[in-house]
């Protein structure tokens, strides 16, 4: 018999395609990293090469306080969010990971229905990097018996709050005081989106929502920044709020804007002006007349810390301003002034020419949207006429007159620029 013996071999067959066993090993390291988390004994190229490789979706647990790769965690936060601005974040990508990881789990937290192991496991893998917490959300728990509520409570009766149900949001004492680096805590108590299913208890901060916030904020000392808005805080819980804030240690800005405050709860926040640190007081869109104007100003004529009050869209009214403006004769902190909206009309401006003429450190005063009329814009042309330090002075529908907003706003740019010359002449030292 005839046999024909060939030898078959493929020309593209190279040596090099051969994976090394380096390689073959990193990949087995990716490959099995939940399970077996290698990576600080590897070399440095080898630990790079792993980490450009590891899934995003690598649970928390296991990455947390392993990975501290700023590349790792900036492909966590851009595989997750399209938008993703660090410079509010520390320049960090991991603590924004974490930041924003917390706060979608309390704006979506269902009391009474989502687990609180969700919050209370991540604690020991989030503490160390959070630093700041907005959460604009919070849900409140499932009404079972919706439905025959309906039946019992006409439209009208819901619209007005009758038949509100006690629905607590989750207490975020346990969290907050967990975290040793909490500097700043924004929140709104309210529900975002809710479309058709608007009801009013989806935006009720109730008396025990308050104690519960009060309690951690106190129990929280690293906090500088407070800011509770949009979460229809009245009097009443201002006052259990000022009472667990007096002598905080490093409050700096306390923001309590777009909310029911009235007279009662001004007065218990000038007492807080003068019992902490604060240099920062947003309080626009509230309802303090001039009673609460005016214990405001009786703190602010002895303080010495604040640098900016807001107090825009309020109805102070002129026995209000006229009390505020009597405070800064004798203030020598306050930078900024926001009385925009309050009903003032001449009489205030009428104080605050004097104001003009002998404070040195308010720099900015917003009038906007009152009634100062042309004798008042005129006083306060009057007396601006040697005033060195104001650079922002906005009368837009004040009524004071086209002929003195020009005027005013002359002397407020010339004011300005000889400001930004004399910081380059004399640039701010920087601290060792």
């Amino acid at each position: 018999s005839y046999y024909t013996h060939r030898v078959i071999e493929d020309p593209e067959w190279s040596l090099a395609t051969v994976p090394h066993l380096t390689e073959l090993c990193l990949q087995h390291i990716v490959h099995n990293f939940e399970k077996n988390p290698i990576l600080d004994c590897l070399l440095p190229e080898h630990q790079r090469k792993v980490l450009d490789r590891l899934s995003t979706g690598l649970p928390l647990a296991v990455t947390a306080n392993l990975i501290s790769d700023e590349d790792y965690w900036k492909r966590c936060c851009t595989d997750r969010w399209q938008v993703c601005d660090i410079s509010n974040y520390g320049d960090s990508w991991k603590r924004m990971f974490f930041e924003r990881h917390l706060e979608n789990i309390l704006k979506c937290f269902i009391p009474n229905t989502t687990d609180p192991n969700q919050v209370l496991e991540l604690i020991p893998l989030c503490k160390d990097y959070v630093w700041k917490l907005e959460v604009d959300q919070f849900l409140p728990p499932v009404k079972v018996d919706q439905k025959e509520e309906r039946d019992d409570v006409s439209d009208t009766g819901s619209d007005f709050g009758l038949g509100e149900v006690s629905v607590h949001h989750y207490d975020l004492g346990v969290l907050i005081t967990a975290l040793p680096h909490l500097e700043e805590l924004h929140l709104t108590y309210g529900v975002k989106d809710c479309g058709m299913n608007f009801e009013w208890n989806l935006f009720n901060f109730t008396h025990q929502d308050c104690c519960n916030l009060a309690v951690a904020v106190k129990m929280c000392h690293n906090l500088k920044v407070f800011k509770l808005t949009r979460s229809k805080v009245d009097d009443d819980k201002t006052r259990l709020l000022v009472r667990n804030l007096l002598d905080h240690p490093c409050l700096v800005e306390l923001n309590l804007s777009h909310n029911l405050i009235r007279d009662k709860g001004a007065r218990a926040v000038g007492k807080l002006i003068n019992r902490s640190r604060l240099e920062t007081l947003d309080l626009c869109n509230n309802r303090i007349r001039h009673l609460g104007a005016q214990a405001l100003a009786r703190a602010l004529a002895d303080n010495s810390t604040l640098t900016s009050v807001n107090l825009r869209l309020n109805c102070v009214e002129d026995e209000g301003g006229e009390a505020i403006g009597r405070a800064l004769l004798t203030n020598t902190t306050l930078k900024s002034i926001h009385l925009g909206s309050n009903n003032l009309s001449e009489p205030t401006a009428t104080l605050f020419s004097q104001v003009l003429a002998q404070n040195t450190t308010l720099t900015s005063i917003n009038f906007s949207c009152n009634h100062l009329g042309l004798d008042g814009g005129k006083q306060l042309l009057d007396g601006l006429a040697d005033n060195k330090a104001l650079t922002e002075f906005d009368l837009r529908l004040a009524e004071v007159g086209q002929e003195t907003e020009y005027l005013i706003h002359q002397i407020v740019w010339a004011n300005r620029e000889a400001a930004r010359l004399g910081s380059l002449q004399h640039p701010p030292t920087k601290p060792l």
